[in-house]
């Protein structure tokens, strides 16, 4: 088989993590980077060796050797960038969120299964070590069924800037930023279970733009657990690094990020912490390059990739309902 050529549009911080994972793989080609800037874009091609630099994405829609785009714009361009692409025969990756509402969502979803092209989303938790040593807990029903959980993606004392805080071109703020990856991590370990109920707090605290900077959600699942996720930019406290899960079971309790299980005995409890690899960052290249690799193996396959466009959905729909239960003041039923 012929190298897979691949296009990145978008030359910010997550593109690296990106380039960095496709050139770890035999039989793909990053045949161009597209900036906005025209300038990103060159320093970028040169950092990593990348034969074109673009400043739009006119030229490639049609191009007979491209196989497939990574999207890491803002998330106001995803959805209209994706599917261009699908339309023109190419398979596309987009970084999280999907698109800008559910709606976007169901769009994409609609012309993708019509050109018959892939779609995989960036929700890079799945692919941690850590987060499937829990998920296979969980699963083994080794901490009994589980009731509660509690997660969130917040950061402490920092929050982004530029196009992150502008509601055109984010759709949201913390949420749709960081409690993204909240929302589907528990979903995964849980075993992607469907919302039914969600109830949302939302407010901005911190900052003077237009959008949310502080979330509290309560969603309730199809399988009876009840979820509690937060995220936030600039809160002055974070009860662990930036991400974490916890879930309590009858049985036990597992803990994410830090990695650990509690588990009952007799009338107290033993804490294990397991033998995992260490992590040089919380959000380890490694997660990345597997992203790419199973993007690029469906590609090879022609398999539908996981996390796609189901995932992907569900996380759209629960910050939609997040957003329309933190205006009205209500829980919104979701089936």
């Amino acid at each position: 088989m012929e190298k897979i050529k691949i296009a990145l549009i978008g030359a910010g911080f997550i593109s690296d993590y990106h380039a960095r994972g496709l050139q770890t793989l035999d039989g793909v080609e990053i045949v161009a980077v597209v900036s906005k800037n025209l300038e990103n874009a060159q320093k970028f091609a040169l950092k990593y060796n990348i034969k074109e630099a673009l400043n739009d994405i006119s030229s490639l829609v049609k191009r007979d050797d491209l196989d497939a785009v990574i999207i890491s714009t803002p998330n106001q361009f995803h959805a209209p960038y994706a599917i261009a692409f699908l339309q023109n025969g190419k398979d596309v990756f987009l970084e999280k969120p999907m698109g800008m509402s559910g709606d976007e969502g169901r769009q994409i979803a609609e012309v993708a299964k019509k050109h018959n092209q892939l779609v995989m989303v960036g929700h890079m938790w799945r692919f941690d070590t850590d987060t499937r040593y829990i998920k296979d807990t969980v699963d083994s029903g080794t901490i009994g069924r589980v009731f509660k959980t509690k997660g969130y993606g917040i950061h402490e004392n920092w929050g982004p800037s530029g196009w992150f805080t502008k509601k055109e071109l984010a759709g949201g703020g913390a949420l749709a930023d960081m409690g993204v990856h909240a929302i589907d991590a528990v979903r995964y370990i849980l075993g992607d279970p469907k919302p039914t109920k969600v109830y949302a707090r939302i407010s901005t605290e911190f900052g003077d733009y237009d959008v949310d900077d502080t979330a509290i959600l309560v969603i309730t699942w199809d399988n009876g657990t009840e979820s509690l996720v937060e995220s936030g930019w600039w809160h002055p406290h974070m009860d662990g690094p930036e991400a974490s899960t916890s879930l309590f079971g009858t049985k036990g309790y597992a803990n994410l990020f830090p990695t650990f299980l509690k588990m009952k005995e007799g009338e107290g409890s033993v804490t294990t912490v397991p033998e995992l690899p260490k992590r040089e960052d919380h959000c380890d290249q490694i997660i990345y390059t597997r992203q790419m690799e199973h993007f690029v193996d469906c590609i090879k396959t022609r398999q539908q990739p996981v996390p796609g466009l189901a995932e992907g959905q569900m996380v759209l729909d629960i910050v939609d309902a997040a957003y329309k239960s933190a205006e009205t003041g209500e829980v919104v039923d979701l089936i």
